[in-house]
This record gives C-alpha cells, sequence and structure tokens, in this order.
C-alpha cells in the first residue's frame, strides 16, 4: 500500500505553486490527483462554449462597423474552433477520474487553453486601435467577463485558466496601451492578475478536497485489505507449547486440523500428535526431524513447512514460531501459528514432477536427461572413467503416425517407453528427448562390451512387433552413441556428437548403432555445405536431365524414357542423385527441383515422335503441393505435349502422409489423361487398397528384387511373381528395373513382366543422345 499522498491539512496551505497547477509531480498519485481534477471539466463544457459564442457574437457587434468584415470573422472563425477543439479535449476527460490522466493529455488540454487566451487578446491587436474609448471599454467589458467565467468555471484546470487568463489580459494591455489608452491598459492587466490568484485559490481549495478524499480511500483499502486477510485465514491456527514442547490453550481450529477433540489433545506432545506411525518407530520424516530440533534449541522459525501424519494421511503444514520468555527473561514456552498447505505443496511437487519427466511415457524428459548427463560426467572425471550417452530414434515411427493418428502413436510411443525401461541395468538410466527420439545415459560406460550389449539389445527389442488397438505394428530403432569425456567434455557437446552418430546410423540405412567418429563432424559440414549449393542450383542452371530408356520386354522396342536429375556443382563437382536427393526431399527443395523437372522434361519429350512416353519421378512433397495439379496443367500447356505421352511414377510413401490429399491429386492428373506408375513396389508399406482405388497404369519392381531373383533367391523370385499375377488381375502392366545383363532380361521375360528398365538396354543419357537413339530406332523401322 502506498505512502498517505500528505500529511495534514495545514501543508496544503503551502503547497507550492507548482503542485497546485499539476506542473510538478509524477508518477501514478499526480494521475490520480489530476485525473479526479480534469474530469469535472466536461460537466460543464456546453456552458462554457455559449458563453464563447455569446462573448464572440457580442465583440464582432461591437467592432463591426470599426473594421475590415474579413478581419473580424477570420478572428471570430478562429476563436470558434479553437473553442470546439477546448470542448472536444474536456469531453475525451471525462473519465480521467477513473484511469487519470497522462502528462500528453495535460499539457494538450493547457496548449489549448494558452491558444484561446492569446486568440481573445488578439482581438485587442486587431480591433483596438480602429475604435474609441468608449467602444473598446464596452469590448473590454465583455471580455473581462468571460476570463473572470472562465477562472470560476474552469478551476478544476488551474493551470489551463492562469495560462488563459494571461494570454487574454497581456493582449488587451498591450493593445490598449499602444493606442494610448493607459487606465484601460492598467485594468486589464489587474483584471488579468485578480483572474489569475483567483484561479490558484481555487485550485488550492480543491487540492485540498481531492487529497483528501483520496486519503480516505486510501486508508479505506487498506482496512478492507486487513479485514480481507483476517476473513481469509480460517485455515491458520495458533498453537502454544510449554516448556516440555505439550500442547497448551488448544484453539478449536488446531483441534479441528488435528482431527480431534479438544480434551484428547490438551497436554499431549505436539510432535507425538503430528508424526503418526513414526513417532512409534523413531523414522521422522526430515522436515519433522528439523521441527523438533528447532524446538529443542528453542530457535525462532518461520514458514517452515513440515510433512505431518494425520489418522494415516499424509499432509503438510507451515509453521512459524518463536519462543516465549516470562517477565523475568525465562523460558516457558513456544507460540506460533500454523496452516495446512497440502494442496499447495502437491501441487508444487506435480510442478516439479512435470519438468522432469515426459507425462505421456512417464520417463525422464531432456531436462532430468541433461542432469543425470551432468552427474555422469563429473562421476567420470571424479574418479577417471567413462560415461556414455545414447541417443535413440524410432525407425518408420512417422509412417505409423501419419496413417494412424498420434493416439495410436502416442500408445505406440507408450510400449517402446515400457521395453526400453526394462533394458536398463545398474547405472543406466533412460528417458524421452521428444517426439521418437529417447536417450540413455551410462553412468559408468569403461566397459565398452556392455555399451555394445546394451545398444543392440534396444535395437532387438524395440524393432520387435508390437499390438496397438488390433494393429499389428513393426517398428526398428537406429542408435548414435558419444564417450564422455572422450567425446565431449560438457553434456551439450555429447548430445551434438550423439547426434551426429544418430544420423550417420539412419543415413546407412537404419537399425543400427553407430558410435561418435570425429570425421563426422566433416561429414556434418559437407552437408551443410552441400545443401547451401543445393538452393543455388537451379539459379546456377547446374542440373540437367538424363533420360534412360525402358524397352518392351518381348520385342525390345523403346517405348519410353525415365528423366533423371543430375546435379554438376560449381563447387562439388558432380553429385550422386542418391546424395543430394534426399537432402532436396528433407529440405523440400524437392518442390521446386521437380516442377523444373517436370517442366523440361515434357518439353524434351515434345520433341520425340509419338506415341513415345516420358516418366517422370514425382515426390510426395510435390503431391501434397496445393499447385501440384496446376503445375502439370502449366508444364503440359507449355510444352504442347499430350497428356497421353506423360506417365508420372509416384513410390509408396505418398500413402504415409495426407493420402487423400496424394489420392485427389493423382485422380486429378489421371483425368488430364496422364497416366500413373507406382515405383519401387514392395519396399515400402502395404497398399494394396490403393491399387484397386487409383487404377495405376503401371508397377514397376524394384531393382533389389530383380537382382535377388537372379541369385535366385526365392523371397525375390516369389514377390516379382506375385506383383505381375496381381497387375494382370487389376490389367496393370509391369516395368522390372535394374536388369544389367540379357540373362536377367530373359529370366524377367520369362515371369511375364511387360517393361524392362536396365543397364542392359542402356544408361541414363543426356538429352541429345536420346533424341539420337530414337532417330536411329525410327530409321530402323522405316528400313
Amino acid at each position: 500500500m502506498s505512502r498517505k499522498l500528505h500529511s495534514t491539512g495545514d501543508d496544503h496551505r503551502n503547497l507550492p505553486i507548482g503542485e497546485i497547477l499539476g506542473l510538478s509531480g509524477s508518477g501514478a498519485v499526480w494521475s490520480r490527483l489530476q485525473g479526479q481534477q480534469y474530469a469535472l471539466l466536461a460537466q460543464k463544457a456546453w456552458a462554457r462554449f455559449a458563453l464563447h459564442v455569446c462573448a464572440v457574437f457580442c465583440v464582432s457587434l461591437i467592432y463591426h462597423d470599426k473594421v475590415e468584415l474579413t478581419a473580424l470573422a477570420g478572428w471570430a472563425g478562429a476563436v470558434m474552433l479553437l473553442v470546439v477543439h477546448s470542448m472536444l479535449i474536456d469531453k475525451s476527460l471525462r473519465h480521467a477520474d477513473i484511469r487519470g490522466i497522462t502528462r500528453l493529455a495535460f499539457m494538450h488540454h493547457s496548449m489549448n487553453a494558452l491558444a484561446k487566451g492569446l486568440a481573445w487578446g488578439a482581438a485587442a491587436i486587431l480591433f483596438v486601435p480602429y475604435a474609441d474609448t468608449a467602444t473598446n471599454a464596452t469590448a473590454w467589458s465583455f471580455v473581462a467577463l468571460l476570463g473572470l467565467a472562465a477562472a470560476t468555471s474552469r478551476y478544476s484546470a488551474p493551470f489551463g485558466s492562469v495560462l488563459f487568463s494571461c494570454g487574454l489580459a497581456l493582449g488587451w494591455s498591450a493593445g490598449l496601451f499602444l493606442s494610448g489608452d493607459m487606465y484601460l491598459a492598467s485594468i486589464a492587466a489587474f483584471t488579468g492578475l485578480f483572474a489569475t490568484a483567483a484561479a490558484i485559490e481555487s485550485a488550492r481549495a480543491l487540492h485540498q478536497a481531492r487529497v483528501a478524499e483520496l486519503d480516505m480511500n486510501e486508508s479505506s483499502e487498506v482496512v478492507s485489505l486487513l479485514l480481507r486477510e483476517y476473513e481469509d485465514s480460517d485455515a491458520d491456527w495458533l498453537f502454544q507449547l510449554d516448556k516440555n514442547r505439550r500442547l497448551r490453550s488448544v484453539s478449536p481450529r488446531l483441534a479441528f486440523a488435528l482431527g480431534q477433540e479438544l480434551g484428547e489433545i490438551e497436554g499431549k506432545s505436539f510432535i507425538e500428535l503430528i508424526s503418526g506411525e513414526s513417532w512409534s518407530t523413531g523414522q521422522f520424516a526430515p522436515s519433522l526431524h528439523h521441527l523438533a530440533e528447532k524446538l529443542k534449541n528453542r530457535e525462532s522459525f518461520s514458514n517452515l513447512v513440515v510433512e505431518v501424519s494425520l489418522g494415516g494421511q499424509r499432509k503438510w503444514w507451515e509453521l512459524s514460531g518463536t519462543p516465549m520468555l516470562d517477565e523475568h527473561g525465562e523460558y516457558t514456552g513456544f507460540r506460533g501459528v500454523g496452516s495446512d498447505v497440502t494442496a499447495e505443496h502437491e501441487s508444487s511437487e506435480k510442478i516439479a514432477y512435470l519438468a522432469r519427466y515426459d507425462t505421456l511415457t512417464g520417463l525422464p524428459n531432456r531436462l532430468m536427461l541433461h542432469e543425470a548427463m551432468t552427474e555422469a560426467l563429473r562421476f567420470a572425471e571424479k574418479w577417471r572413467t567413462r560415461c556414455a550417452f545414447l541417443m535413440i530414434d524410432l525407425d518408420r515411427f512417422k509412417a505409423v503416425n501419419d496413417s494412424l493418428g498420434h493416439m495410436v502413436g502416442d500408445k505406440l510411443l507408450a510400449q517402446v517407453a515400457h521395453r526400453l525401461g526394462e533394458l536398463m541395468g545398474e547405472g543406466e538410466s533412460c528417458g524421452r528427448l521428444g517426439g521418437d527420439e529417447f536417450a540413455v545415459v551410462i553412468r559408468d560406460a569403461s566397459d565398452h562390451e556392455r555399451l555394445e550389449e546394451l545398444a543392440r539389445s534396444i535395437i532387438d527389442g524395440l524393432s520387435e512387433p508390437y499390438r496397438v488397438d488390433d494393429h499389428l505394428l513393426y517398428v526398428g530403432a537406429s542408435i548414435g552413441s558419444a564417450v564422455g569425456p572422450r567425446d565431449g567434455k560438457s553434456v551439450e557437446e555429447l548430445m551434438r556428437n550423439a547426434d551426429l552418430a544418430l544420423y550417420r546410423s539412419k543415413d546407412i540405412g537404419g537399425g543400427e548403432h553407430f558410435e561418435y567418429e570425429p570425421s563426422l563432424h566433416a561429414s556434418a559440414e559437407e552437408r551443410r555445405q552441400l545443401e547451401f549449393s543445393l538452393r543455388s542450383a537451379l539459379k546456377r542452371e547446374e542440373l540437367t536431365l538424363h533420360f534412360q530408356p525402358v524397352v518392351d520386354a518381348n520385342s525390345e522396342e523403346l517405348v519410353s524414357f525415365e528423366a533423371l536429375v543430375r546435379w554438376n556443382s560449381a563447387e562439388h563437382g558432380f553429385v550422386s542423385p542418391a546424395k543430394f536427393i534426399p537432402l532436396a526431399e528433407e529440405t523440400r527443395l524437392i518442390v521446386p527441383i521437380g516442377h523444373w523437372v517436370m517442366r523440361q522434361a515434357m518439353m524434351e519429350a515434345a520433341r520425340w515422335p509419338a506415341p513415345m512416353k516420358v516418366n517422370i519421378n514425382v515426390s510426395p512433397e510435390q503431391l501434397i503441393e496445393p499447385d501440384f495439379v496446376s503445375t502439370v496443367v502449366q508444364s503440359l500447356a507449355t510444352s504442347g505435349l499430350a497428356p497421353e505421352r506423360v506417365e508420372l511414377e509416384v513410390t509408396e510413401s505418398i500413402f504415409l502422409r495426407d493420402a487423400n490429399v496424394a489420392k485427389r491429386a493423382l485422380e486429378q492428373v489421371m483425368a488430364l489423361g496422364c497416366s500413373v506408375a507406382l515405383d519401387d513396389f514392395g519396399t515400402g508399406y502395404s497398399s494394396l487398397g490403393y491399387l484397386k482405388t487409383l487404377k495405376f497404369s503401371t508397377i514397376k519392381v524394384d531393382r533389389s528384387f530383380v537382382q535377388g531373383a537372379a541369385q535366385d533367391n526365392p523371397e525375390s523370385l516369389a514377390i516379382i511373381r506375385a506383383v505381375v499375377a496381381m497387375a494382370e488381375s487389376l490389367n496393370m502392366s509391369t516395368t522390372a528395373e535394374g536388369v544389367e545383363n540379357a540373362d536377367e532380361a530373359a529370366m524377367i521375360r520369362r515371369m511375364g513382366c511387360n517393361k524392362i528398365q536396365g543397364f542392359h538396354f542402356g544408361r541414363p543419357m543426356p538429352a541429345e543422345e536420346a533424341r539420337t537413339l530414337i532417330c536411329r530406332v525410327e530409321m530402323k523401322k522405316t528400313a
């Protein structure tokens, strides 16, 4: 609560002029006080307006035949504009008693008052020299009446009144003096002084009244606050102990808090009553033991939170107490106050838990893992051992989340956390970093075999199938690890290096454990530079298209070319598609690159003879773009290529992210006349349902199955036969990828594939070579 504004009524009589006028003082007190006064201006705003109108009319009437009408009208108009502006200002301050007033509003009002006063004073400069003494005296009487009225009606805004009176009196005194009428000039000056003094004295009285009112309101607030504090203290109780720490003069509130009758607890040991079963065992809670020591040592205590046991229930009390002394200074016991803070304590405990534990899995969160790793590093440095940090990322979890929803994903994460916890041994703790990332802290990792064994058991354990809501789900795990202090002397450094190792594990296919190596920093830096260069590859025209032939499996006639993007970087030279395509997809640079590929491929295919087709790969990132279909339409229109000669190739991964959006986009493309092929079938996730609804034109068998079949792998052979049979039943053609020799081509032909693509029939080639090949084929046909 703020201090009183002023001490006594006498102090107001000695107030400096600056404080009365509102020129001194600052902060909330000044704003409230001035706001109380300025809010009164709105009450008589119309009366003052009418007074000014009458005065302007009278002065104009007096001088209308003495001066030029244009000068008179100009002056009257200027005065009325200022009067209207003044009235609007006064109206805007009608709520200033509630919200206070700002320095800017205060000065705005004051400057308007000064401008009005000077405008009225200007009348004397402009008109007095052209009139006689009697006329000027008549005019001055009206103006003086206006000035005195303003001084009395605007007493709540004293500074403005003073400025108005001074401006008015100064102008008339100067005008009358210059015209040689010394008598009237003196009267005008004294009238201005009188009006100024009257305004100040009126303001002094008002200021005293307002300050007294605010002091009274403040006192009322203090009393109300004290009353509320008293009324809200129902949960508090007083306690008094004798020299033997037994309760005396027990209050009803304390008896209620202890859950017993007054007679049952009078004279009983306070510690015994609140310790419950621990009284007999001697196993006190640390806080209760601390209280007993304070009482024993006769030491004061304040806001001491104590864990108590009442009727088998655990509660927390906040106690404050001080020793009592008699008139001889002898110790007689303790007196204090207590309250039940169980709800607050449990709430703070819950907050502390949420700050360190993951609510979904119940595992330690990133903060607690950081603390555990900090402690492990400290332990390793102290005893010259090693600690380790394992970062775990779930493989294929995003597919589950996107296809089955977050609720299934969350339940899967809970099962993962349970399995992970069961794998932990002594000195090992696990937690969740966020999303599908987990971590393990090994306090003592001096046994490297144990590190490898734990990593392998985590990968194997987390790769077992999960049953979630009637779904049988398969995910894997990739692990990156860093050993401290060898791989980092701080937690941040260890986590960063473990993350680099994890990225390497994911990069080689996942399901592996990779330990940090210093060379990973160079790989990460290379990747960063590669991404930087890739962002400007299109602008620098570093991307080109190569085309790989696709032939009929039986006749070996050329039927289409697959457009494949290549990158020859100015900084990095030729960059493998296996390196920059995943990077482009991860950074979403694949969208502009994909648009460029589509345009260029169609423009090149338009130069080929019909019905030669072009196969264009489309990334899932492109398919979910709102303008994907319009991009296809625009590319067709620009190139003039018939839609029937375009086959877009998509992978099964499109069904794992915004499947409905991808399905609608492909259906619209098919409606244009383009065909759609399903690439790399069998390497991803089951999409048999979409094979029936989307009417793919072609299913492409991945090269891994072709190579496996060439080595008589029974699984690869069975998969190819199944794909061919299914495609035939759905009226779709099949294309085998990766055919590298005549034997493989013959095998694929015998298995029933319709088309073949691979090095045996042609490597990816520049556009010029592709056109040459087409010409050679066409010449053979005509020969």
